[in-house]
Formats: structure tokens, sequence, C-alpha cells
């Protein structure tokens, strides 16, 4: 408001010795100039409401006061009731085209407000062209705002004639209350929705809904130690609901005025937090933490030295010890000069959301998208576009695991108090990749104990490990997958045979979770796997590339355990002939040993065998059936 009415006081300051107006304030009913600076008092003081009424009766007073029409336009600027402001600015302008010029700066800044961004950048331009500010401050927020609407308008012809509806749906009483509600947090079902709650305007908490079929029961504070009286905000949930990251600021424990701190689920309640460590947390500013679906990178934001300015977002690897380790600068593809905040991790663990106040938008923070290429870097930064960005403040933004559904925190008319909890269907272009999950428990198949083990998520196209994730002391885990790749899926214990399956889903995408519960073979004699990711072409026994990084795991486990005596076996569904089944099968098993001779295990340590048809696993009826009869077989005889 402050710098509204210093806007004003400025214009109004070059009217009065300004030439060839038609307008004279000299001439101003001295009634409705008292009402009027009385109403600049109330703005002042933050009261917008009673500036309005103040100024709507000096022009009652005055009807032809151009002052007080100019202001009202700026406090309904203010209050965001676009449409009217921009009617009384037409309206003053009308009334004296010359006076009122100086005026074309918020005026363009209502039009923008409501998407009118072609008459905004009209508008700013005929300022710049017939009276330039020489107030260089004034000057430069005119060519600010002209390059953003020129952004506006740019960005609205590459992307015209899609049929996006923005449309946001408040999440209902369960969820919303007369308090503001924001920085909502999804576990990867949807069933399990944290955000924060500002009590008394002062206290924030954090609360927790569980979604109960369709409707989201009441939200509850989180149970355990995490909320205090002390302040803690910016929380974000892994995709399991076992981990919540946050940041806590003035705690005794700290490293600066505000540091990021974990919090585990032990099935009941939340333990107390840890602070993340001095790697994470400096004497400056760290904040917005989110955890990626893995749960082995931390990204956050920080105002720590040695970044390219402002605010720069960092990501912390998860080391073998269980501590996070040195944090990476996003590097100036992501952060720039200005602010970089808010980071979001999708469950695809390849799409990143955040805001940023520099990169070209529609002014002030912007939301922002990023993909990590195949070999890491991330991509140039994409503005996701109005109306999801608008010439205001864009907050932190959360996707679901669908890529489709999106929530954000915003006091749009229908809110119950303050800033409510929405959703809203993403547009499709800056949509992650749609993601399946996996998840389950890793256990020893002759006792069923829970064992702790490292779980592989392998592109099978690039070989690239695209998730390695170590599941709990319990030996459950969670992995993501982005539909439209094919993926090799390892699961590796020492002392235990490794766990092999794939994931087609470059043609078919599956329904969007599954559990998976696994079972280890110990190394003994005997104890057998299928290497499910062995590719042959049909009638064909020359090994296929996708083969090569499930094999590269047969010859490591050999060289860790150099007694180890193996029997590659080669098995058929019963199409065709027997005689010709058995043939193909040998020549199969052969040529995985081939190659793992190739590739430094000693010849007297393997043997293949073809059985052919004859040892189906399933019913041949059926190709589904066929294809787990097709398969490849490891059997350990000697140790």
């Amino acid at each position: 408001m402050k710098k509204l009415v210093t806007l004003t006081i400025y214009c109004i300051f070059l009217h009065f010795f300004s030439s060839a107006q038609t307008y004279d304030p000299s001439k101003v009913n001295k009634k409705a100039v008292a009402l009027y600076e009385q109403a600049l008092q109330r703005a002042e003081d933050g009261n917008l409401t009673l500036s309005a009424g103040l100024l709507l009766k000096a022009i009652e007073t005055d009807n032809k006061y151009l002052e007080a029409y100019l202001s009202l336009a700026g406090v309904y600027g203010q209050l965001k009731n676009y449409n009217t402001s921009i009617g009384l600015y037409e309206k003053a302008f009308a009334m004296d085209s010359v006076y009122t010029i100086d005026y074309k700066l918020p005026y363009s800044i209502q039009l923008a407000g409501i998407g009118e961004f072609e008459k905004a950048l009209i508008a700013i331009n005929e300022l710049l062209e017939k009276r330039p500010p020489k107030n260089e401050n004034a000057l430069r927020a005119c060519n600010y705002r002209k390059r953003c609407y020129q952004f506006a308008v740019d960005y609205a012809k590459k992307n015209a004639g899609r049929n996006y509806v923005f449309a946001p749906q408040n999440m209902g009483s369960a969820i919303n209350s007369n308090e503001s509600e924001y920085l909502p947090s999804l576990t990867i079902d949807g069933k399990q929705l944290i955000f924060t709650r500002r009590l008394g305007s002062v206290n924030e908490d954090f609360f927790y809904s569980k979604k109960n079929g369709e409707t989201w029961e009441p939200a509850k504070p989180l149970e355990g130690n995490i909320n205090t009286e002390q302040n803690e905000g910016a929380q974000n949930i892994s995709q399991d609901g076992d981990w919540l990251v946050f940041t806590g600021c003035n705690r005794p424990d700290g490293a600066g005025s505000c540091d990021i701190y974990l919090a585990f689920f032990d099935g009941k309640n939340w333990g107390e937090p840890v602070n993340a460590g001095r790697a994470v947390n400096t004497s400056e500013w760290e904040s917005q933490p989110c955890l990626s679906p893995d749960k082995q990178s931390l990204y956050f934001a920080s105002r720590r030295p040695g970044g390219y300015g402002g605010s720069d977002i960092y990501v912390s690897r998860k080391q073998p010890n269980g501590k996070w380790g040195e944090p990476e600068n996003l590097g100036p593809t992501i952060n720039s000069t200005g602010n970089e905040l808010s980071p979001f991790i999708h469950a695809d663990n390849q799409t990143l959301y955040f805001t940023s106040d520099f990169w070209p938008g529609y002014g002030d923070e912007d939301l922002f998208y990023t993909r990590k290429g195949p070999g890491g870097d991330w991509g140039i930064p994409v503005n996701l576009g109005f109306p999801i960005n608008t010439i205001n403040h864009e907050g932190s933004l959360f996707v679901a695991a669908d890529g489709k559904t999106a929530y954000y925190a915003s006091d749009r008319s229908d809110s119950r108090g303050g800033l409510d909890i929405y959703s809203f269907e993403l547009r499709e272009d800056v949509r992650p990749f749609k993601t399946f999950w996996v998840k389950g428990q890793v256990f020893d198949k002759k006792t069923t104990k829970g064992l702790p083990s490292s779980v592989e998520l392998i592109d099978l196209s690039t070989k690239q490990v695209l998730q390695k994730v170590q599941t709990d002391e319990n030996g459950r885990y969670l992995v993501t997958l982005p539909v439209g790749r094919d993926y090799a899926f390892n699961v590796n214990r020492k002392g235990y045979l490794f766990y092999s399956d794939n994931f087609q889903l470059s043609q078919n995408p599956p329904d969007s979770s599954y559990e998976k519960n696994i079972g280890l073979q110990p190394l003994e004699v005997n104890a057998m796997i299928v290497l499910n990711n062995v590719f042959f072409d049909i009638n064909k026994f020359d090994l296929k590339p996708e083969s090569q990084v499930e094999l590269d795991k047969l010859v490591q486990l050999l060289k860790d355990n150099p007694a180890l005596k193996i029997q590659i076996g080669g098995h058929t569904d019963n199409v065709g002939k027997p005689a010709d089944n058995l043939a193909l099968s040998n020549s199969r098993a052969k040529a995985v040993v081939n190659y793992l001779v190739a590739n430094g295990i000693a010849a007297p340590r393997l043997s293949a065998k073809g059985f052919g048809e004859t040892q189906p696993v399933s019913d041949n009826k059926t190709e589904e059936g066929r294809a787990k009869n097709r398969r490849t077989e490891v059997k350990v005889i000697g140790q």
C-alpha cells in the first residue's frame, strides 16, 4: 500500500507542474479534498476497505475529482478487484487523457491481472512513447512490466489453440478452515495429505488428513513431537509417508536462523526431529526442503555464500553412512542472480518444479519446471504459463503421482478464510511423467524375516540407474517408475542370490500401483532364481543388448563369491517341435555362459543345460503362461 500511495503522490506531483491540462486540481471541492486526504491516511494504515469508502464519498461530493478516481482505482487494484479498477482508470482517462497519462502503468498492471496482456502492452508503450518517467525507478518499473507483457503475449501466441480450463477446486471443510492452510504435500498413493495451518495468525503447526474412498477425513494435528510452540514450516512428506522434512527456525540445535530437520514415523507417532546436519545447514538461511521419491536426495533453497545470487536451489545426496553429503548447487541453468525457491521434485524423479523472480515471466515470482536429461543435467526452465502464473507472487506447487492433479494454496473468492488448499488439473504440456510405483517388502525366503536390501531401477535402453533405494530395517521399499520406458528391477543383498524383474511400460502403461513382496534366496546349493531381464528374439539364441544389465549383475555376484558354481538353465514354451525347443534352450543357456566367460568368469565354475519345454512353471494355453515358461534360470550347484 505504501508503494501505491507513493506512486499516487508522485503522479499527482507531476500533474501540478504539467501544462495544457483540461483538469484543474485547484477547483476541486474542498470537502471532497478533505475526504480524499482521509482516504490516503487510511490506505497508509492498511485499511483499504475504509479508504475505498472515503474515496467513493469524495467522488459523490465532486464527480469530476480525478485524483479520487485514480486512487480508488489503485485501491481496488490492491484488493485484486481488477475489473472495477480498470473501469475507474478508463473513466479517468476519458475525463483527461493528458493529465492521467502517468497512470497507464498501474492501469496496465490491472489489465495484466485479468490476462489482457495485449492491452497492457499497448498501455505501457503509450506511456513510454508519450511521457516516459524521468524518475529512474519509475522508468525501470515501466520497462520491467513491458518485458513481462511482451513475454505473456509471445507465450500466448506460441500456445494458441489449447483448450485448457484453469478451474481450481477448494478441498473443502475437512481440510480448510477460517485459518490459513498452505504447503500441501501428499503420499504417492494419494491417501494422506500433510499441510501447514497457521493458528491464531501466529503459530504454524502441521496437520494431516486421510482419504477414505473419495472423502477426506477431518484434518488433525500430526501425532508425536513435531508440532511445538516454536516456528516450524515448509514441510514435505516422503512418498512412502515415513519421513517428514521441514524448516525449523531459531532452535537450540540450529546452525543458523532457519535449518532443515527430519522426523520419522514409527507406525503410530512422529519422532523427535533431527537436524539434517552441518553439511546441509549453515549460519545462513536454509528452507523449503523436498525429498526425492527414493529418499536419497534432499532438495532445498539456501542463501549460503557461493551461489549465483539471492536464494539458490541445492541438492544433497544421502551417504552410505546415512548422513547427508555436501550440497551441490543445481547450476546456472536453474539458479540465477535472482531468487529461486520452493523446489518440488515429482515422483518421476526427473521433473523439478520451482519458483523464480528472474527467468522471463509474468512478474514477481513465477512457477517453472525443468527436466533431468539422460546424463543427469537439468534442462532449460519452462514457465508454466497463464493462468497458473499471474502478475502476483506464486507459491509452492505439488503435483500428484498421476502427473495431472496439482495442489496449491490461494486466497480465492471461495476461501473459508485466508489461504485455502485447492486442487486443479495441470495443463498437459507442463505435466511430469505419469508414474507407476512399486512397493513391498524384501524378506528371507526361508525364514520370512524382513531384509534390509538395495533396490535398483535401471532403464533397459540406456542402462542408466534411475534410482537406487535402500529398504528400511524391515525390508520395506517404494520405487517409482515413469511410464513409457522398459525397466530392470534388481534387489541385492550380500549372502543372497539377487532378484530381478522387468516392467515393460514403453507400450502399455499399467495401473498406477503394484505391490511386490520379494523373497531372496540364501546363497546355498540348489538355490535358484529366474533371470527376468535376459532377452532373446523369437526362435533365436543371440542375447539382446537389454540383457547386459542383468548379466553384469550376475558377473558381479560371481566375482564377489569366487567359490560359487552355477548352472544356467534354458527353458521354452511348447510351441514348435520338442527337439527344436530343446536345442534352442540349450543354445540360449550356452549364450549366457559365453557372456560370463567373456567377462572374466572361469569356465569350470559354469555349466549350461537346456530343458526345452519339459519343466513348465505355468499353463502353456495362454500367451501369459507361455511367456513365463520361456525363461533363463540360475541354479547354485556348488560354493
